[in-house]
């Protein structure tokens, strides 16, 4: 069963953005997501102005570094400590992204994982004793790549039995699908069509990079572009009205650029639920 999530439209927390999200008046965000790994063990200014943000908002969190389709062993620890501070803030959702990290160390990067049957095994193996440790389901992140080593299924085919063995939920990246649509040749509204709606948690949105005519690369740093909003309404249509979140890692505009950001995912949610009556 999917968790219970607030409806309409959020922001990634960064901290260049604490202040403000502080100060932002009333009513503009639904909800918003943290990145537990930049958190934990931290202390001093920044990290009390995080806990005045998860007393006022429901939160969601979006992991970087459990390595979840690796095959280091994962990190007991600090799936403890990921738990204890999902608990503390009062985390709805807890998603990771569908990649690997570590090999014989930190790799810090989201690496592609081979799809293929094995690497199915493995990391929904992973994935379901990261659930039974952390006491939730989660929810697992498309991700952006830019190589496919010894590729035995397509991406959809990948994702999907990833899911159905290991019992768990989908973060649906949109921007995720229409970088890799272009950069690999697919039809990106065919791919979200093929995606068990009944699994999507929620969606997040971001912007990228035009590199060439067939080469998009995933950067968080820009504004959304108009294919990649179209896709967000042909969304809604597949998978009905979802919570969707606004992710900007850097290259920060005015707060009020972003939040006019949000307010369009919103509008699109708004003619959806109105398409659909």
């Amino acid at each position: 069963m999917l968790p219970v999530l607030p409806e309409g439209a959020g922001l990634g927390v960064r901290r260049g953005l604490l202040k403000s999200l502080l100060d932002m008046e009333p009513g503009h965000l639904d909800f918003m997501e943290v990145t537990p790994d930049n958190w934990i063990g931290t202390s001093g200014t920044a990290t009390r102005q995080l806990h005045q943000l998860t007393e006022r908002f429901p939160f969601l969190a979006h992991g970087l570094s459990l390595s979840l389709g690796g095959t280091d062993a994962l990190d007991v620890a600090f799936i403890a400590q990921l738990k204890s501070f999902l608990t503390e803030h009062n985390v709805l959702c807890y998603s990771e992204h569908l990649s690997y990290c570590s090999a014989d160390g930190h790799l810090y990067d989201l690496m592609p994982i081979p799809f293929t049957g094995e690497a199915v095994k493995n990391a929904a193996a992973r994935i379901r004793e990261v659930q039974e440790r952390l006491g939730r389901r989660i929810a697992v992140e498309n991700v952006s790549y830019y190589a496919a080593p010894f590729r035995e299924l397509s991406e959809i085919e990948f994702i999907n039995a990833v899911i159905a063995e290991a019992d768990c939920d989908l973060l649906l990246d949109v921007n995720n699908v229409y970088v890799n649509s272009i950069n690999h040749g697919y039809d990106p509204e065919a791919f979200i069509a093929a995606l068990p709606r009944d699994r999507i948690a929620y969606l997040h949105m971001a912007g990228h990079h035009i590199e060439a005519e067939d080469l998009r690369i995933d950067t968080h740093a820009s504004a959304v572009c108009d294919p990649v909003w179209a896709l967000l309404a042909f969304t809604y249509q597949h998978t009905g009205v979802k919570p969707t979140l606004l992710e900007r890692d850097f290259n920060y505009p005015p707060i009020h650029e972003l939040l006019a950001e949000v307010q369009r995912i919103r509008d699109i949610q708004t003619m959806e639920r109105a398409r659909a009556q």
